[in-house]
């Protein structure tokens, strides 16, 4: 099958502005997303989407490749649709898969983008994925920059929120608390379906895309991640992403030195 992975970036972050080009470890944000993706033995081949020359530029520049957008998108859905008719154009084949992988995930590991893709591969009857994570603490629970889920007992998301859920009011003192990681797979010709339903309610009070799926009566299946992730979402997460990848293995294979690693632990 091909397989291709696309990663929607752009710098008019409204929460970050000009997060994609942070430095973590001598390599910007969005260039840690992009080589530890292409390093999925499943995806053929890994591209960024982007409105901004800077991200198409540092992308090209360190032997990717990139797609240059409108940028007039407000969903990275949108985006990557784009991205992936103008790629397909070039190479004159249609994609099977599209792995969407958000340009703040910089942790993505090979691992979890072959378990995302996999279910698919296994259950024709899917065509959307999204990773899930269990969070530690009730401090990331109760954060708003962190999308929960919820899921029935087959793993079917029932309901996205910013908000804390399942609801804690009645005591339990074990919930559980799963966030969404934003690997997404998507059959191609379930990706445009995406785009052409119209957004919803919900979608819109949520600010989570997924929640037009469900809207419309239609599964996202979640697989759950045991590895360790975080989305960058401000810059504080930018400097716990920082600590958190100090002793990352897979950093010195695409530029971040052991090192520089040690340099920025002292």
């Amino acid at each position: 099958m091909d397989i291709i992975a696309i990663i929607p970036a752009r710098m008019g972050s409204s929460r970050f502005p000009g997060k994609p080009l942070a430095d973590i470890h001598g390599v910007a944000m969005v260039g840690h997303v992009y080589h530890r993706t292409a390093m999925c033995r499943l995806v053929t081949a890994t591209y960024v989407a982007t409105c901004d020359r800077e991200i198409f530029d540092y992308i090209e520049a360190r032997g990717g490749k990139a797609v240059m957008t409108a940028d007039t998108h407000e969903r990275c859905t949108d985006r990557t649709a784009e991205a992936l008719l103008k790629i397909e154009g070039e190479n004159g084949r249609k994609a099977d898969i599209v792995v969407m992988v958000q340009g703040d995930e910089p942790m993505v590991t090979p691992d979890m983008i072959e378990n995302a893709v996999q279910v698919m591969l296994d259950d024709s009857d899917v065509n959307v994925v999204n990773l899930m994570a269990e969070m530690a603490t009730m401090d990331e629970f109760e954060d708003p920059n962190e999308v929960k889920v919820v899921t029935d007992l087959n793993n079917n998301a029932l309901y996205f929120s910013r908000e804390p859920v399942p609801s804690r009011k009645k005591g339990a003192e074990q919930v559980p608390m799963m966030k969404q990681v934003c690997i997404i797979p998507f059959r191609r010709d379930y990706l445009l379906k995406f785009n052409e339903m119209e957004e919803t309610p919900l979608e819109r009070i949520e600010s989570v895309d997924m929640m037009r799926i469900l809207e419309h009566g239609e599964r996202v299946r979640m697989e759950r991640t045991g590895t360790e992730t975080l989305s960058v979402d401000t810059p504080e997460d930018l400097d716990r992403a920082r600590c958190m990848m100090q002793n990352d293995r897979l950093m010195a294979t695409y530029g971040a030195s052991p090192e520089k690693v040690k340099s920025d632990k002292d």
